[in-house]
């Protein structure tokens, strides 16, 4: 198993227990214990968990994430099937937004062979996999490049997003809460995404199951802006049910 691969399910087994020993994670995934906390180490620096004597327990919020070349390795089976049923949704003559992201870069795979559609996205690797898309018109909205991501950001990218209009928006978040909505651990990523939802008629978080729940410093929505969840077979029916009761609709992929 790779490093980035066990930290993620490292991730995944304390949110399930909620607390964690370095023996008890050392016997789950049979490495080292030195090799655990070396793990551990990392998974504190990128916000996910908090140390403690021995252990780990779950961090009080989302403070940070990953680069996309390791979030890119991360649970990519089910960011795909994310991506299919998104892709299943957009129709021909649609206008879409395509936000920066992992998941939303699954969706640019799989409608690469429509026709008549028009996509905006602040990702160059998105705008990359359309490049030779005869029938989509792929409009990149400019800004910052920030290299560890791909995303462009900033003033650009909000101006341009503040003048369209899209019948569709597909938005990446590394945090939804039924109740406290769509937040960021970046305040200066708040502008872009919130102008996305603002352009689109329909908006539709797409996110893999261990975003659900989460919660970042920066309001980006409340949880009435977003019309329907994508999300995979991976959430829990707890979880399902606490979006369904804050009135998303929650598709399983």
């Amino acid at each position: 198993m790779l490093a980035a691969e066990r930290k993620a399910k490292i991730i995944e087994f304390v949110k399930r227990t909620n607390i964690a020993t370095v023996t008890q994670l050392s016997e789950e995934f049979n490495v080292h214990e030195a090799t655990i906390r070396r793990d551990l180490s990392e998974i504190e620096r990128e916000g996910h968990l908090r140390r403690t004597h021995g252990g780990v327990i779950l961090g009080e919020g989302i403070h940070s994430e990953p680069s996309f070349t390791v979030r890119s390795t991360e649970r990519v089976e089910e960011k795909q099937r994310i991506g299919e049923k998104a892709a299943e949704m957009i129709q021909e003559g649609d206008s879409i937004i395509l936000d920066s992201g992992t998941t939303t870069f699954q969706i640019a795979k799989y409608i690469a062979n429509k026709t008549n559609i028009t996509v905006v996205t602040n990702d160059i690797n998105i705008a990359a996999e359309l490049r030779d898309s005869k029938g989509i018109k792929v409009i990149v909205t400019g800004g910052v490049l920030y290299p560890e991501s791909f995303m462009l950001n900033g003033m650009f990218t909000n101006d341009v997003l503040k003048k369209l209009h899209v019948h569709k928006a597909f938005i990446g978040t590394p945090a939804i809460h039924p109740k406290k909505g769509l937040t960021h651990f970046e305040e200066l990523f708040v502008p872009a995404k919130m102008e996305m939802i603002n352009a689109a008629s329909e908006v539709i978080v797409v996110t893999d199951h261990t975003k659900l729940g989460g919660v970042s410093l920066h309001m980006v929505s409340p949880i009435n802006k977003v019309d329907k969840l994508i999300t995979g077979e991976e959430a829990s029916d707890t979880q399902i049910q606490q979006f369904k009761e804050s009135g998303v609709e929650i598709i399983i992929s």
